[in-house]
């Protein structure tokens, strides 16, 4: 008896495990299609730019005889049918790949894909056309090359230098991978900021307003005790900055619980008054004695973030505290009552209204966290990178966090990984842009085509032919009028 309630046990666990991994991918699939589609069009656009390429197109054409020109006409052919048949309803609706799952049915498609472009590489390549294939191979290799390595760094030299055990060519060798992390980190904060506000339904637009406000906050504390050990100052200047962000916040959030007021305006203008007035302390009250420039005074090395390296890496202890706030805060909105409640009046307030919620009071706690991520934004900022207030403490993490917020799904664990990417793309960027003379722009499009494809699923969808999931259902598990 007990072995067949093992073996009845056993598919049940398999399938659930199943499901779960289908979980998984129905959550994913879109933001890693979305970003693999946006790089591909992202090289697109740098090869199509590329003078060297037109210079090879008219090299190659004054040299065209009729073999090539055939060659040149298949592959004009392949290009047009293997899109046209791998994207057909009929290919999709046949009875054989009905019984398929999607994944499968999806790595077929990109297994033809595959083909299809390997064919139309060698018909191009032996139709005396192969220097501008490898022109503009080459475009996007060293585009997308030099921004892996400066975004990562060399792995070999990472090595040697490890195995060296010197710390300063440890230091120097890592430095574009810790530079990269050092950029993931405000981008973390100011993400986490707006997803916990969306989760709500709240528009924080004022993200960039509130990390200017945290940053002025703890610089304020970090310069001004003195005479404190590390261990309470810093805590004492990270608070600050949290605070500072949270009151900030509170404004719009009490406006609009109490007056109706539009979060969004609300945000914005606050957003103006916080760079007028961090200006205009830097420019009398808080500005560095003997300096003419909009400057705070440094700030205590009792409030600095301890850095792991030394110069000129800027890694420091304020990466880690973004991973921990994500994961609290992953556990705070997913794994309590309080955080159910911020989710079900982000789904529908007057549902929520009626199973006993205090609206107003989730949205001013909402308002108040985001606030708070946002302030952590930037007392990291003053407290980790820079060591003092400047007018550019922030080049728009605030408005940057928007789209990483929807790409990571207003998901704590998603915001970090959507941060990776754009402070890896951030910092990759500015190397791409020394060595391959491509604009830094470039960036900025493949920022902005991921979030277009995250905003507008269906493009992806009709690309890829995949099913729409069904939208999150949840339970409200209040008695009425509780």
């Amino acid at each position: 008896m007990q072995n067949k309630n093992d073996a009845s046990r056993k598919p049940s666990g398999e399938k659930s495990k199943k499901n779960r991994l289908l979980e998984i991918w129905n959550l994913v699939r879109i933001p890693v299609l979305a970003f693999v589609t946006a790089i591909i069009a992202g090289a697109i656009l740098i090869i199509i730019t590329d003078l060297n390429l037109y210079a090879e197109i008219r090299k190659a054409a004054a040299e065209l005889t009729f073999f090539s020109g055939s060659l040149l006409l298949t592959a004009a052919f392949i290009i047009v049918a293997i899109p046209i048949f791998i994207l057909s309803p009929k290919f999709s609706q046949s009875k054989i790949l009905r019984a398929i799952s999607p994944a499968v049915i999806l790595v077929l498609r990109l297994a033809v894909l595959t083909i299809g472009i390997t064919a139309v590489v060698l018909c191009v390549r032996f139709s005396g056309f192969g220097p501008v294939f490898e022109t503009a191979f080459n475009s996007a290799f060293l585009a997308f090359g030099s921004m892996a390595s400066g975004s990562i760094g060399n792995i070999s030299q990472m090595a040697d230098a490890i195995r060296s055990g010197d710390i300063d060519n440890i230091a120097k060798s890592v430095n574009s991978l810790s530079e990269s992390l050092v950029a993931t980190t405000p981008y973390i904060f100011s993400g986490l900021s707006v997803a916990v506000a969306l989760r709500c339904g709240i528009f924080n637009i004022g993200t960039e307003g509130q990390i200017y406000i945290g940053a002025l906050t703890s610089a304020v504390v970090g310069y001004t005790l003195k005479g404190l050990p590390p261990i309470i100052h810093l805590p004492l200047a990270m608070i600050a900055g949290a605070l500072g962000g949270a009151l900030w916040a509170f404004i719009p959030a009490i406006l609009k619980t109490r007056f109706g007021s539009n979060e969004v305006i609300n945000t914005i203008m606050l957003n103006y008054i916080a760079f007028r007035l961090s200006e205009f302390l830097l420019n009398g009250p808080i500005r560095r004695p003997g300096q003419t420039e909009p400057l705070s005074p440094y700030i205590e090395a009792s409030a600095e973030l301890p850095r792991f390296l030394p110069y000129p890496s800027r890694f420091h202890l304020g990466f880690f505290i973004a991973i921990a706030v994500a994961i609290f805060l992953y556990w705070y909105l997913f794994r309590t009552p309080a955080g159910l409640e911020i989710r079900l009046v982000g789904k529908n307030p007057n549902a929520s209204r009626y199973a006993g919620i205090n609206i107003s009071l989730k949205y001013i706690l909402a308002f108040s966290i985001s606030g708070a991520m946002g302030g952590l934004a930037g007392a990291n900022e003053v407290l980790g990178v820079n060591h003092y207030l400047s007018g550019g403490i922030s080049p728009g993490y605030g408005f940057d966090a928007i789209s990483l917020s929807i790409l990571g799904n207003n998901h704590p664990i998603g915001v970090i990984f959507t941060s990776l990417l754009f402070g890896f793309l951030r910092n990759g960027g500015t190397r791409m842009q020394n060595i391959a003379r491509v604009p830094i722009e470039i960036i900025t499009l493949v920022q902005a085509l991921v979030i277009a494809f995250i905003a507008a699923p269906s493009i992806i969808r009709s690309l890829f032919k995949l099913k729409e999931k069904r939208d999150e259902r949840i339970t409200i598990t209040h008695g009425w009028g509780k």
